[in-house]
């Protein structure tokens, strides 16, 4: 059996300062209900924390989908990338940035990639420079392992990197 209480009083106020209120009677009601097993209530639990995992789930796949930037030379005119070491999940991409010092290009080392990845098909041409501020290039990495890549007209000058897919 299970009973409902309700009582309203509502006030309203009117330019005068004085308070205008009404009351209402209390009113019990009362009704008969059928007792649940308590299969149902821990159900329903699961199906809550399904719903927390694969909203959690949609999260992390969304945070992956997003993108890393490195920018292709510091602020200040270094030769650099930043970051110069980073980690990346699989399939995340990753956005080379055209920030100073430039022209720059990015190129990964054939010998410093994992077994089985094409350098050619994840590099610019080492012909092809980004020459102006903003410019960008993309790349998203599929195979998990270290791969280190360099600027062909910056190497000398030490602006290299390396970066692991998870």
């Amino acid at each position: 059996m299970a009973s409902v209480t309700t009582s309203a009083t509502v006030a309203i106020p009117t330019f005068t300062g004085l308070k205008l209120a009404f009351s209402s009677k209390s009113t019990t009601v009362s009704a008969a209900t059928a007792k649940l097993p308590k299969l149902a209530v821990k159900s329903s639990l699961k199906d809550f924390g399904v719903i927390a995992v694969a909203t959690a789930a949609s999260i992390a796949l969304a945070g992956n989908a997003m993108a890393i930037e490195v920018l292709l030379g510091s602020d200040d005119g270094g030769l650099v990338f930043e970051p110069k070491e980073f980690t990346v999940a699989k399939g995340e991409k990753i956005v080379f940035k055209n920030n100073a010092g430039f022209p720059h290009n990015v190129v990964f080392d054939e010998d410093e990639i994992p077994s089985g990845v094409d350098a050619s098909k994840i590099s610019m041409d080492e012909q092809a420079l980004l020459n102006g501020p903003g410019e960008t290039y993309e790349v998203t990495l599929t195979e998990p392992g270290s791969y280190s890549f360099y600027c062909v007209p910056h190497q000398g000058a030490g602006m290299v990197g390396k970066l692991t897919v998870n």
